[in-house]
């Protein structure tokens, strides 16, 4: 079968591999359509990030839905021919963080197209993927494959909402006009935040922010000082969601939020020299959000009911023998929010 391999930095290709069968408690998808994240374009251009490398051939591809094949005995919650999302999130369930409800923190986690381990856990860009039962969400057949695909960065969206604590008519920032920025706009915003104001350095990912409900946009890379008059009376902002990664950003969110704010960590990659004093004397709340366990069945279920429209968020659905350029597109801000693949 087709499948998108990453094999060293620029070297996406398009690669035959084997089909696989469902076992026990397994369901084979047919993978409709597959988002391209932010993570894929960091192995993409760089090999990785951080301290994970790639060191072997990885499919990538995690953000997925199809239609089931075919089902392993005692599979019983979906069958063939369901619509399905598929969660890529695959923990021990037997480790203390499992045990404790932590799921996002196991430390044997399992997670589609991940170099975290090694051998790397093989990706989701494929067209047949074989998954537990626990895995495959299904969806009504009203909703199409791309919109389904959205399941996975959205539920990231709504464990960084809940990170927060309650926001019924609160005062919200976020910094970063990204595809999770923007569905934080919208988890915010079923959430009932009160007032979202959204900063970018483009006017492009900007407009996505408006679309899914942010009440201001400032781009600071055009108006440097466009957040300085939230900073008035020790602060605006009852939570500050920093989803671009950036270590400015985050030396910023300190200045425009009101004490005991809650500060929430999405975006990964950057570094900040922070003012402790500013912690220190506002009680500032310093949080991280990483991942998603409850949430994804909860983002299906918003997705499903009409709750949120995020097709207005997809770029382009562009096919999977033309992954380099759809790769591309995805690198571009200017051009595109969401971009993904079509099997």
């Amino acid at each position: 079968m087709k499948a998108i391999v990453i094999h060293a930095p620029g070297d996406l290709r398009v690669d035959q591999v084997a089909a696989p069968t469902p076992g026990p408690g397994e369901v084979q998808v047919q993978i409709g359509a597959g988002g391209i994240c932010g993570s894929d374009l960091h192995y993409y251009h760089n090999g990785g990030f951080g301290d994970v490398r790639l060191k072997e051939p990885m499919i990538l591809g995690h953000e997925i839905a199809g239609t089931v094949i075919d089902v392993g005995p005692g599979v019983s919650s979906v069958r063939p021919g369901d619509k399905v999302a598929v969660n890529p999130s695959l923990a021990c369930g037997t480790c203390a963080y499992c045990q404790a409800g932590l799921q996002n923190h196991c430390t044997d986690m399992h997670f589609y197209g991940s170099a975290m381990r090694f051998p790397h856990v093989q990706g989701a860009f494929r067209e047949l993927l074989v998954c537990k039962e626990a895995q495959a969400v299904a969806v009504p057949s009203h909703v199409s494959l791309d919109e389904a695909a959205f399941a996975e960065p959205f539920a990231v969206a709504l464990h960084a909402v809940s990170r927060a604590g309650p926001l019924v008519g609160k005062t919200v920032l976020v910094t970063g006009s990204g595809p999770i920025g923007v569905l934080i706009v919208a988890a915010a915003r079923l959430a009932g935040a009160g007032t979202i104001v959204v900063s970018d350095i483009l006017d492009e990912p900007l407009a996505f922010a408006t679309a899914m409900g942010a009440d201001t946009v400032v781009n600071t890379g055009k108006q440097p000082d466009g957040l300085t008059g939230y900073e008035s009376g020790k602060g605006t902002f009852d939570a500050v969601f920093e989803a671009s990664g950036s270590g400015a950003a985050v030396i910023q969110a300190l200045r425009v939020l009101r004490p005991r704010g809650a500060l929430v960590c999405v975006g990964q990659g950057g570094q900040a020299n922070l003012a402790m004093s500013a912690v220190v004397t506002r009680e500032i709340e310093l949080r991280g959000a990483f991942r998603f366990h409850t949430e994804f069945r909860t983002a299906v279920d918003f997705i499903a009911a009409g709750r949120v429209d995020l097709r207005k968020l997809l770029s382009a659905a562009m096919p999977a023998d033309d992954a380099k350029d759809a790769f591309d597109l995805a690198s571009d801000k200017s051009r595109s929010m969401k971009v993904q693949l079509a099997f």
